[in-house]
């Protein structure tokens, strides 16, 4: 599982001076076997080969560039044991070699470039929050955590209760049924106490409830004010029965209709601050600039958009097209894609970043962010 110590290692990994190689390989449910698997690993690196015996390249990097090619075909050449996307950061020169496993498919695609090609693993690393899901009853409850569609069993609670066919034949009575409520509420009032402390120690961002449908309703109705906003929905399963991966499948519907409802409601924020004025903006070129100038709170982008464009690496101006840089005047480095170079900058400014895959009024711009503060002029409007 991927932790947030490699992503931070990973945004912060350069070529200085030599290849960066950015591979994606998506590993489909129904994939066939090892021969086909490598043969599709084959296609991707073939795009690049070619480079490493360009003798317009350096012999420095061409020779990185032969040992990146090298080492993920021996790394990646088996056939690979479950759906997903293996992802790969190599600059043999100045011995990097990052491997990931994403729990969910992504496009094929290869990048060589000075940097690590990173948006495609933040996009899917922005769907997975780090779940807290409780399965519970009025007695007894399990904690199990849910990230990165994987599910680990955290702990389990067991509290007193009024069973046994002496106390059932007697619940009608006021001071039995008095009794059972209370123990009852007692176990929620254990069971909360737990999770503060998972969500302040563990890092949790959502809480699910799971259980009998006619037991659920009574423990959420117990859930203080911090944990409530917490949670993401309630799901059906049977205590004794349940499984890891009946959690995971719960917990994993719960998650993307959230995600898919924060992304409308992301860019329906952002075309309404728009239409009103209010420090916001959509489309690649004004958003472009908006990263230049450190002023995007939260980036919102199509995760289908790629564009080419340039960069300045004196002052940070990005654009879609130029020689020299409008605010220094330097000359300006071709990119491949500068939605990326945006990407990055906008978390190295301590921004939010959020990929809209579902279809909105977001595609047709490409880009749209909620800004810090209002833009200044565009220096190209002012020519």
């Amino acid at each position: 599982m991927i932790t947030q110590e490699q992503v931070d290692r990973i945004l912060r990994l350069e070529g200085n001076g030599l290849p960066l190689v950015s591979l994606y390989l998506p590993v489909e449910p129904d994939q066939p076997g090892r021969r086909a698997h490598r043969a599709r690993l084959a296609g991707l690196l073939d795009r690049i080969r070619p480079l490493a015996d360009d003798h317009s390249l350096e012999h420095a990097a061409r020779l990185s560039l032969s040992e990146d090619i090298a080492k993920i075909e021996q790394r990646l050449g088996e056939e690979p044991q479950r759906p997903g996307t293996v992802v790969v950061f190599s600059c043999g020169g100045n011995g990097v070699y990052e491997e990931v496993w994403l729990p969910r498919a992504t496009h094929e695609r290869v990048v060589v470039d000075e940097a690590p090609f990173v948006r495609p693993m933040l996009a899917v690393l922005d769907e997975y929050h780090r779940i807290c899901a409780v399965v519970v009853d009025e007695a007894t409850a399990q904690i199990w955590e849910y990230h990165l569609d994987e599910v680990r069993e955290l702990e389990a609670i067991r509290d007193r209760t009024l069973r046994g066919p002496e106390h059932a034949a007697r619940l009608d009575e006021d001071p039995v049924r008095d009794m059972a409520d209370e123990l009852s509420k007692r176990h929620y009032r254990r069971l909360i106490g737990e999770l503060k402390r998972l969500f302040k120690e563990g890092g949790f961002d959502l809480l699910a409830v799971g259980g009998h449908p006619y037991q659920v309703p009574a423990f959420i109705e117990f859930l203080p004010r911090d944990l409530h906003d917490r949670l993401v929905g309630r799901f059906t399963v049977d205590r004794d029965t349940t499984t890891a991966a009946d959690i995971r499948d719960k917990v994993r519907v719960l998650v993307t209709d959230r995600a898919y409802q924060e992304q409308e409601r992301l860019v329906g924020e952002i075309l309404e601050a728009v239409a009103t004025k209010h420090h916001a903006t959509v489309g690649l070129d004004d958003t472009l600039w908006a990263g230049s100038l450190a002023a995007i709170r939260t980036l919102a982008v199509d995760t289908e958009a790629v564009a080419p464009g340039v960069v300045c690496d004196r002052d940070g101006l990005l654009a879609r097209t130029g020689e020299q840089c409008l605010l220094c005047g330097d000359a300006l480095r071709e990119v491949p894609d500068v939605i990326e170079e945006l990407v990055k900058t906008v978390i190295e400014d301590s921004g939010e970043v959020r990929h809209i895959e579902m279809e909105t009024d977001l595609r047709t711009h490409l880009t749209g962010a909620l800004l810090r503060f209002e833009l200044p002029p565009h220096p190209i409007d002012t020519e």
